[in-house]
């Protein structure tokens, strides 16, 4: 009786679960208004003027719907699925981060490097130990600093040697941008070339990623969706962020522009750790060593290298998303959430109208992805977990 419910189980799961054909949306339509009643409130509210919703697996895309439009302006195009968003903090884990993994990787530089080998300009200002993999955890000790217009990198790096840290590096948790400012420029001193070529060369180019790149030109500026510049006016195809902007669209923390499809080609190779339709970006480890938990704050806060695992930036992980999920969200208006375990992602991109209401966009990445989740394993989990905590007999 036993066997005959698990061979039941195997047979609906291998007719339930799509088969996907590349990047082609398997939409479930009965499962589509609430997503949809989500955006549409956002939409109402304020909170954004369009966006898009992608969830799928390491096969392909599950369901990929566009809202609203591109601007708040009231003859602005309506957003597609081939919209081009500016990623904004996403940068640091779609292009900074596997970078430089990727150079790690190939022994070019070493995540327990300290700063200093790379950095002369720390050297004899008690940055000794500050290591790479600091950097890439937000627990180097090192707080922002304001950039001059007339040398805005030169101003980063001496900002960075300069200050008093803040606590033991590998303790203090604290997200701050110019960790990522300093891996960018890391990038470009051992590789040789700028983080953007670095990124394209390596990743976006061999994982068929063509919206990807920074600053667009004008062919990818007409598919940008907007920001919103510290007046309030509209930005196609310039980097939102001021610090980015001043480093001439090319920086760590910020930068890239990408469509949803791009996006989901990334979750999917890092699902495939590392691989993607025969090509291999990244080494299996790699992508593991990667995405593992270092823990800060005691332990109360975990994070990847560059990713978020636990931390008071988590919202995008919903509820469903297994302990070991991991992802990143953008100050414009993206996230992203990969749960390996459940072979499971949900992308969200949108054009951001309200930053002062926090809690209400948090809740908004967090409530997609809690019925991206169900989307994906309807009415299953229970049943999986009981049948495979019974003993199969032996055939």
């Amino acid at each position: 009786m036993v066997f005959r419910k698990f061979l039941t189980l195997v047979l609906f799961l291998c007719a339930s679960l799509p088969v996907f054909a590349g990047d082609t949306p398997l939409v479930t339509p009965d499962r589509q208004p609430a997503i949809g009643q989500l955006m549409e409130k956002a939409l109402a509210d304020g909170l954004i003027a369009g966006g898009v919703v992608l969830v799928g697996t390491r096969h392909g895309v599950v369901y990929e719907a566009a809202f609203g439009r591109v601007s708040n302006a009231p003859d602005a195009p309506p957003v597609t699925t081939a919209t081009v968003f500016d990623a904004a903090s996403l940068t640091k884990v779609v292009a900074t981060t596997p970078a430089v993994m990727k150079l790690a990787e190939e022994g070019k530089l070493s995540l327990v490097d300290p700063v200093i080998r790379w950095f002369p300009e720390f050297v004899g200002r008690g940055k000794d130990e500050v290591l790479v993999v600091h950097l890439l955890t937000h627990s180097s000790g090192l707080d922002d600093v304001s950039l001059s217009v007339a040398g805005p990198l030169q101003s980063a790096v001496e900002g960075a040697a300069t200050q008093r840290l803040k606590g033991e590096p590998g303790h203090r948790f604290k997200y701050a941008d110019i960790n990522f400012i300093l891996l960018g420029e890391l990038v470009r001193r051992v590789s040789g070339v700028s983080l953007d070529r670095y990124a394209a060369e390596t990743f976006y180019r061999p994982l068929a990623m063509v919206n990807s790149c920074f600053n667009p030109d004008s062919a990818t500026v007409g598919q940008c969706a907007a920001t919103l510049d510290a007046a309030g006016m509209p930005l196609f195809g310039k980097v939102q962020d001021y610090s980015a902007r001043l480093m001439d669209g090319v920086a760590g923390h910020a930068g890239l522009f990408a469509s949803a499809g791009d996006l989901a080609r990334f979750c999917r190779m890092i699902l495939g750790e590392g691989e993607l339709s025969g090509h291999r970006v990244l080494e299996a480890r790699t992508v593991r060593q990667m995405t593992a938990p270092y823990f800060s704050r005691g332990g109360k806060v975990a994070r990847g290298l560059g990713w978020d695992i636990a931390s008071p930036y988590s919202a995008p992980k919903g509820n469903g998303f297994s302990e070991s999920s991991f992802g990143h969200t953008g100050y414009s208006g993206g996230s992203i959430w990969i749960d390996p375990d459940n072979d499971a992602y949900v992308i969200v991109l949108s054009a951001r109208l309200d930053y002062r209401n926090t809690r209400a966009f948090g809740k908004l990445r967090s409530d997609i992805s809690s019925l991206a989740f169900a989307m994906l394993f309807p009415d299953l989990r229970e049943l999986v977990e009981t049948a495979l905590r019974e003993p199969l007999p032996f055939r």
